[in-house]
């Protein structure tokens, strides 16, 4: 299975970037892993929420395959603590399925066609984080959920 990661965007902050390049090489002595930037809409300014919603959501979708299980980063998601979540990454590796694609949306959220396509949705916290940092978490809790998978002394119990 590859685990892959949509993110509209690019991350601006060099330290932030550094950490997510460290737990990105770390994942992927578990998984194959991918870490994919939409580029930000152009002229963002002259839009609406929905038309910037919709023109995200049409990138997002171009870049899945048919095969792909479409998993939302969303605020109201299910939320998991790490134990469960590794159960929840190995109950994917386990049904067989090639990809499994976790979705950053933009400032607005989600179109509805995402949202129509997505298998699930979760939540990360109820806090709200700015998207850059949500990277770096969920790409941390990827790794810590191998570790935890693994009996590897990252997780301590």
């Amino acid at each position: 299975m590859t685990i892959k990661l949509l993110a509209i965007g690019k991350t601006d902050n060099k330290q932030l970037q550094s950490l997510i390049d460290d737990y990105q090489k770390r994942l992927g002595f578990y998984i194959k892993f991918e870490f994919e930037i939409i580029p930000d809409i152009k002229n963002s300014k002259n839009l609406s929420e929905a038309q910037q919603k919709q023109k995200e959501g049409e990138l997002i979708l171009s870049k899945l395959n048919a095969t792909d299980t479409l998993i939302l980063l969303d605020e109201n998601g299910k939320q998991y603590d790490s134990v469960a979540f590794a159960n929840y990454l190995q109950k994917h590796m386990n049904s067989g399925i090639k990809q499994l694609v976790f979705v950053i949306g933009g400032p607005y959220g989600f179109s509805e066609d995402v949202y129509n396509k997505s298998q699930g949705k979760i939540s990360l916290s109820k806090m709200t984080f700015s998207h850059q940092m949500i990277r770096l978490f969920i790409i941390e809790q990827l790794y810590r959920g191998f570790t935890i998978l693994r009996n590897e002394p990252y997780h301590h119990r």
